[in-house]
């Protein structure tokens, strides 16, 4: 929760202040994470390799030509899907985006707004008070100009000077550039049959790899990094964690709303 909000904060004061508390947890990550070059506030990375993994859970036990298919045949259905979506868009923005905007226009109305200048604008909004300047598409709670996308400081300003509201949203967030990440076609393969392989190609042997296996099922679950939260079972039985309906060993009550506490659970099993 502490590295999420420190990813999530947007002016600096906030962020050093989080980075501080963060260090004290954990005092190796602190230097490693101030050595990222760039941009340092408000950024969030996922780990792509996981995603993919948690998906691909069956289609790993396939060979690799065919686990190859399989990925290609996700990604085709995963673009068309988005494809279609966009092609169906009628807004200027992207859906996301025009919810986004629908509800910071709804928050701008608690905000008082005091005009400093013809370009400078003070906005008072309970603990996030701070300066706008329209012209320069700058605020001093940095949201505007590193999002690129109007919030509510910027939107009272917007409705303060009968601006339009998508002329300060970047292109990123436009229907015409998101139609455009999605015209490319990603084009299924031919039967095997129908396949062109050149000779260097088919002169070429792969052998299998050589390594020793490990004694033992092979372990298909992942291995959590230290400090990731790991989800336990709950079983449906008797509501306690750590198990399933399939490996209870406990008493089953009578109604669910008598379900004992883990404390007067006998060990025997089910009668």
């Amino acid at each position: 929760m502490l590295y999420y909000r420190c990813a999530k904060a947007y002016r600096s004061c906030e962020f050093g202040s989080l980075m501080h508390a963060l260090t004290l947890v954990e005092p190796r990550l602190g230097p490693y994470l101030q050595e990222v070059e760039g941009r340092q506030y408000n950024i969030m990375t996922t780990n792509i390799s996981e995603c993919i993994n948690a998906i691909l859970v069956k289609e790993r036990e396939l060979p690799v030509t065919a686990l190859a298919e399989e990925t290609r045949c996700l990604v085709q259905r995963w673009h068309y899907k988005r494809q279609t979506k966009a092609e169906k868009c009628k807004t200027k923005l992207t859906p996301s985006a025009e919810g986004w905007l629908s509800e910071q226009y709804q928050q701008s109305f608690q905000i008082r707004l005091d005009p400093a200048s013809n370009t400078v604008y003070t906005v008072f909004d309970r603990d996030k008070n701070g300066l706008v300047d329209l012209d320069r598409q700058m605020c001093s709670y940095r949201h505007f100009q590193l999002e690129q996308l109007t919030y509510a400081h910027a939107m009272i300003v917007i409705r303060h000077r009968k601006q339009d509201v998508y002329e300060f949203c970047s292109d990123y967030y436009s229907f015409t550039c998101w139609k455009a990440t999605y015209t490319a076609v990603v084009y299924p393969l031919p039967h095997q049959g129908d396949w062109v392989i050149p000779n260097k190609v088919l002169e070429k042997k792969v052998f299998p790899l050589v390594f020793r296996s490990i004694a033992g099922r092979r372990r298909k679950s992942q291995i959590p990094f230290v400090g990731e939260m790991v989800q336990r079972h709950k079983c449906n039985w008797c509501r306690q964690s750590g198990h399933h309906r399939k490996t209870c060993k406990n008493l089953i009550p009578l109604h669910l709303n008598e379900v004992p506490s883990s404390d007067t659970l006998p060990c025997s099993g089910p009668t």
